[in-house]
């Protein structure tokens, strides 16, 4: 009993912050509405306070910040998510997959114009997602459906039950990124700790464990596939990275940065006959063999993600499909940043919105920003590649015409391998995006720009800071990047 006492006393702040931040937890899991602005961005200030102090005064105890996260991922579970409605259509793309259809084929709203309920609660379902929800055909991939489908086979009639299982599922995947990413940092020696900046981020907790938004389980899947490319094991790599974007597209853009990881890194010299006795021909050996190690790995990434698809694949499917990804970079928007500023320019010139136009253009942009990493930049080792994975992303993000807060989570889990503390700060500031809709019951929302402005603001602040504490030759005019 003395040693507990002791140990007790020895714990007590950690403790005392941690049954707090569970109490805050519970309040904002159980007691919060979306429009309760104040009350909202005051439990996110004090939980996100509670989380880096005990990063900052307790980051060599692992095992503590670890327990925590335990702690605080348990208070959701029988918790509806109150900040986004996503999950009904997670819920309803399971269970009709159960019933024999393809979820690609038809949208929620065919099926209840048309008088059928093909899963239980069906009602119930489409009320909760939302009629545009509803009027548009799913976008999430095959390994995404597989969970759903497995909230549906545990769950078949029961919406909290579903919401049970499918956060199981992604609190699993939170430890498993907790697991390789730990492994990672060890292999480029890095503080151990930083991947509790994300584990224990209550913007993570919120959005993943809370709101059932499944980057949680990508992120693991890539994370993994890294570590795996990082210890020279690149076809398991490949089929894990393969399982990450038929999870969430998302890392469909960080394929062309591995360009540079196979055939440019250095790889020990090919010999034909012998250990001392390399041949006059070994130098061009040992390129072939890295273009065809590059080959395979693209292979095997496309050829594993087109399996997965092939379940579900007709020629109306990809037409489906594209339709729907589409319209992220044609007709929707939310929390955009550049994008605001050249839609408000386009509104002064030609009097109407351009973001047919200017998806494109900003689109096409982050691909050749992509490509200059790619080719410009050395993405070796994989510190390097990482950074360059951040900087794409973040790119990605600033030209986006849709900044969903949950697309934050792969940039907040990218910057804990890195320098770069702005996806630390955004990750802070994202919660005024849910402040955008100053009338929140009227029909005709519009969004609320000032506090979008002070967002980003924040934001790119943090980013300039970043550059120039991370490159201190900048102001001397020598800026060198690797």
């Amino acid at each position: 009993m003395q040693i507990n006492l002791s140990v007790l006393k020895l714990y007590k702040t950690p403790i005392l912050l941690a049954l707090t931040s569970c109490v805050l937890y519970v309040v904002f899991a159980y007691n919060l509405e979306r429009t309760q602005y104040v009350k909202l961005i005051s439990l996110y200030t004090a939980l996100f306070g509670l989380f880096y102090w005990l990063q900052k005064n307790y980051k060599n105890n692992t095992q503590l910040l670890t327990t925590i996260a335990f702690m605080v991922r348990a208070v959701f579970i029988l918790a509806i998510p109150n900040l986004s409605q996503d999950f009904y259509r997670f819920i309803w793309d399971g269970r009709v997959i159960l019933e024999g259809f393809n979820p690609y084929l038809h949208t929620v709203t065919n099926f209840i114009e048309n008088g059928v309920s093909p899963v239980t609660q069906a009602d119930a379902l489409y009320k909760g997602m939302g009629a545009l929800n509803a009027s548009h055909f799913t976008n999430y991939p095959p390994i995404n459906q597989l969970c759903f489908i497995i909230a549906g086979l545990f769950a078949g009639k029961s919406i909290l039950g579903s919401v049970v299982v499918l956060r199981l599922i992604i609190i699993s995947a939170d430890f498993g990124t907790l697991y390789f990413g730990k492994k990672l940092l060890k292999k480029l020696k890095l503080p151990v700790h930083n991947i509790f900046w994300y584990v224990l981020n209550p913007f993570i907790i919120i959005e993943l464990t809370g709101n059932l938004h499944f980057e949680g389980v990508m992120i693991f899947f890539l994370v993994w596939s890294l570590y795996l490319l990082e210890k020279g094991k690149w076809p398991w790599s490949a089929v894990v990275f393969a399982l990450s974007i038929s999870t969430k597209l998302m890392p469909l853009m960080f394929l062309p940065l591995v360009y540079q990881w196979f055939v440019k890194k250095p790889f020990e010299i090919v010999q034909a006959n012998s250990v001392n006795q390399p041949t006059r021909n070994s130098k061009d050996t040992s390129t072939l063999l890295k273009i065809s190690k590059l080959i395979g790995f693209y292979t095997i990434v496309g050829g594993t993600t087109l399996l997965l698809f092939m379940p579900f694949f007709s020629m109306q499917f990809v037409s489906n499909y594209t339709e729907t990804v589409a319209l992220w970079f044609q007709k929707f928007e939310f929390n955009a940043s550049i994008y605001y500023l050249l839609r408000e320019i386009g509104f002064y010139i030609r009097g109407y919105n351009e973001i047919a136009v200017l998806g494109i253009a900003l689109s096409l942009i982050v691909f050749l920003f992509t490509m200059y990493r790619t080719f410009y930049k050395v993405n070796y080792p994989m510190e390097n590649l990482l950074k360059s994975m951040v900087l794409v992303f973040a790119c990605y993000l600033f030209l986006s015409t849709t900044v969903h807060p949950w697309y934050l989570a792969t940039l907040l889990f990218l910057s804990v391998f890195t320098k770069y503390k702005f996806p630390l700060v955004w990750s802070f500031v994202i919660i005024l995006s849910y402040l955008a809709y100053i009338q929140t019951g009227n029909a005709n929302k519009s969004e609320n720009l000032p506090v979008i402005f002070l967002e980003y603001l924040t934001v790119y602040g943090a980013l300039v800071w970043d550059v120039f504490k991370n490159n201190p030759k900048a102001t001397q005019g020598n800026l060198s990047c690797k």
